[in-house]
């Protein structure tokens, strides 16, 4: 734990303040002199965050802050909330909406790409800005919820397109939110018939985990069925106070899924990734996506080669329980929506047999069946 936090803010670990997550959120550290207060940064550090911050804001709460290694750039939590020199380096391949979500958006806040869900951005603020963040060019601009015209607008859109049956409410991080704008929100949505799943996307357990109080527990339980996906990238980030935040969702009837992304240097590793998938099924939550990393601008030097990506999955497989196993995935390019990788599994495919290949490599025949083929 990084005690210069608590120092640089005055306050204790168990103090009102600290476990007070409105505090945590006008307490975010957002420019180069506070972050320096609380890490050793190098010149060269200073200037490259400082140029990077012109085109992407810093926001990194204290809890998150008190996480980070002081001394260690190579720090894994580190990497992803402190700004970077490389975010300014933008290759050929790379754009600012690599998934062509402005394309699929019939109305203001919506994203409309799989015929029965939607995704509804309520808002573009983030407790803590991750430097891998897809949404970059949006994230940020704002510290203030969606107005009520927009969410309307929204809504009515939801409202008039009945094969839309699960919502995804996400931003940004919805549950920077108020309780009781969230809980309007949420409540419209419930009233339209044909939606029947809501979720919410978030990364608050990680960032800001005394988010999770019991009010929001008791709003999001009169609107069930809810479901939560939450992002957890490493290990460390799998607190006490985190644990908890998760535990309590579960105790509210609220299922778990994670959202990991594959960053190099952070949790390109086997070992790494099957302590975090254990951690999470340990907390009740359903390991549900790795991502490869997307094609926004300033993003490779956090991307890895896609067979590091399927070489975890095949290291993974057998050696930990099949359902703590997550998808890997591309958000494929320009709109295509997520396509799911799987290692080479599948030796021979013919009308009488399948060979397959197990995880320890040895390769067994499975009989087709042969009822009315003969």
């Amino acid at each position: 734990m990084n005690d210069r936090v608590f120092a640089y803010f005055g306050v204790a670990p168990d103090s009102h303040e600290w476990l007070d997550w409105a505090w945590q959120l006008r307490h975010r550290i957002t420019s180069v002199f506070d972050l320096s207060e609380i890490l050793s940064l190098s010149d060269e550090e200073k200037r490259g965050i400082a140029h990077s911050l012109g085109t992407f804001r810093m926001a990194i709460t204290p809890y998150f802050a008190s996480l980070l290694d002081a001394e260690d750039p190579a720090c894994p939590l580190r990497m992803q909330v402190v700004p970077s020199v490389h975010e300014t380096r933008v290759m050929p391949w790379e754009t600012e909406d690599p998934l062509n979500e402005d394309k699929d958006s019939p109305v203001a806040r919506i994203v409309h790409r799989y015929p029965d869900r939607a995704l509804f951005l309520a808002t573009f603020q983030c407790a803590a800005y991750c430097r891998h963040c897809v949404r970059k060019r949006r994230v940020g601009e704002e510290d203030f919820p969606i107005s009520h015209e927009e969410r309307d607008r929204a809504i009515d859109y939801i409202a008039n397109t009945p094969q839309i049956r699960d919502v995804l409410i996400s931003g940004g991080d919805p549950l920077t939110i108020g309780d009781e704008v969230l809980e309007s929100i949420i409540a419209k949505l419930r009233a339209i018939k044909h939606v029947e799943i809501i979720r919410i996307g978030t990364r608050i357990p990680a960032v800001m985990p005394m988010r999770i109080t019991p009010a929001l527990l008791a709003m999001l339980k009169k609107y069930h069925p809810i479901w939560i996906n939450v992002h957890f990238n490493h290990p460390r980030e799998l607190t006490t106070q985190a644990f908890a935040a998760c535990t309590a969702i579960a105790d509210a009837g609220i299922p778990l899924g994670n959202q990991s992304v594959l960053l190099k240097n952070i949790n390109d590793d086997a070992g790494i990734m099957k302590e975090l998938l254990l951690k999470l099924v340990q907390a009740r939550i359903r390991p549900y996506y790795i991502y490869q990393c997307d094609l926004f601008e300033g993003s490779e030097h956090f991307r890895t080669n896609v067979e590091l990506g399927l070489g975890i999955i095949h290291a993974l497989t057998g050696h930990i329980s099949g359902f703590a196993v997550p998808r890997f995935v591309i958000d494929a390019p320009n709109g295509g929506g997520k396509v799911p990788l799987y290692p080479d599994n599948v030796v021979s495919l013919d009308d009488k047999r399948i060979e397959i290949r197990n995880y320890e490599g040895q390769v067994y025949a499975y009989p087709q069946p042969r009822c009315g083929t003969e």
